[in-house]
């Protein structure tokens, strides 16, 4: 039977444990590099990561370890889903973030990691480290192929919970059914679907492989759910999760930047009920005198900070005196990510 999520996932049976820190939005989300060798024509990978071997933690690059702990920290992560490009193509580094985040957290900081690499003396490593869960991607001509490769090995051999996660591409049902059918009877414990969708890096497909996409305001592609649907009613003794688009957004990510901009909000900075951070900024050449008028306008010291060419205001009080300024004041909406993306600017005189 299939069950109705949130934002049109579905599931027949219970979601993996991974999945279950990311609904939350208490997962933080580990690329340790861009690099792989698989060539998948879906491959969403944004452009300043793909095939790259470059290390992100959520939307920030980070180079040194302690990044890596402060993102995890900032968002209060109960655990972490490391990925690439190819995590194996990079083992000894993927073992060593593994052991840094069991080190710094704990055990019950729980960290599931996606491969296209079904190799059983890596996977022991990958375990040896402390592992909780790895979810194989295998590309698109191997899944009726699936008794070629040692992944039965592997799930026998190993207690980690081992998964399939692979995207529901519309017209390949049969494939989609093969795979699905022989990870079950080999003991795979969950099979994870995606809804196909189009991104910066992969747009040649949508041409090559004559889809299109489902509406005007998504990214999904036309099909992909029909086919998550039909495999699903397919393969019912077997457990599998459909993740819709509008569900990654609408549900994973805002979880998460809400979660984070929880932490890392200040008394001067103000969050909406989709976790953006609202701030007030006063541009100006002089900060030393622009701080001298705030406080004329009786703005105390704890409600604003000095930055690089402006001060940054309590963006409830700069509404208040942005009319008795000469400088130009504006009200910034934003990501409480790294990279601080800017979703709006309101200018306020």
């Amino acid at each position: 039977m299939l069950k109705k999520m949130e934002c049109g996932s579905l599931c027949t049976g219970p979601v993996a444990e991974g999945c279950e820190h990311c609904i939350n939005g208490s997962k933080m989300v580990l690329l340790v590099t861009g690099k792989c060798g698989w060539g998948c024509f879906y491959c969403p990978v944004s452009l300043e990561k793909k095939g790259l071997d470059v290390i992100y933690a959520n939307e920030g690059r980070v180079t040194v370890d302690d990044e890596i702990i402060s993102e995890a920290e900032s968002m209060d992560a109960t655990g972490t889903g490391i990925t690439g490009g190819d995590p194996l193509v990079v083992l000894d580094r993927t073992v060593h973030m593994i052991e840094l985040l069991k080190d710094r957290f704990g055990p019950e900081h729980h960290i599931h990691l996606y491969t296209a690499t079904i190799d059983p003396e890596k996977v022991a490593r990958l375990e040896v480290a402390g592992l909780d869960e790895i979810r194989f991607h295998p590309p698109v001509s191997m899944w009726t192929r699936m008794q070629e490769t040692k992944l039965a090995e592997i799930v026998s051999s190993t207690k980690m919970d081992v998964g399939i996660e692979v995207p529901a591409i519309p017209r390949k049902e049969a494939e989609l059914n093969a795979l699905i059918s022989y990870a079950t009877s080999i003991g795979v414990k969950f099979v994870n679907l995606n809804e196909l969708e189009f991104s910066e890096s992969n747009w040649s497909m949508m041409e090559e492989q004559g889809y299109q996409v489902r509406d005007d305001v998504s990214s999904a592609i036309l099909g992909s759910e029909e086919t998550a649907r039909k495999v699903m009613k397919a393969n019912r003794k077997a457990n599998i999760h459909f993740c819709s688009s509008s569900f990654k957004d609408g549900v994973q990510l805002r979880r998460r930047l809400i979660r984070r901009a929880e932490h890392i909000c200040t008394d001067y900075q103000a969050i909406t009920d989709d976790g953006t951070l609202v701030r007030g900024y006063v541009y100006t050449k002089d900060v030393g005198a622009t701080m001298d008028r705030l406080r004329g306008l009786g703005v105390e010291d704890a409600m604003m900070v000095t930055l690089d060419g402006k001060v940054e205001v309590a963006p409830w009080i700069l509404e208040e005196i942005s009319t008795s300024l000469d400088e130009k004041c504006y009200i910034s909406e934003q990501y409480p990510t790294a990279d601080g993306l800017e979703v709006e600017r309101t200018p306020l005189n």
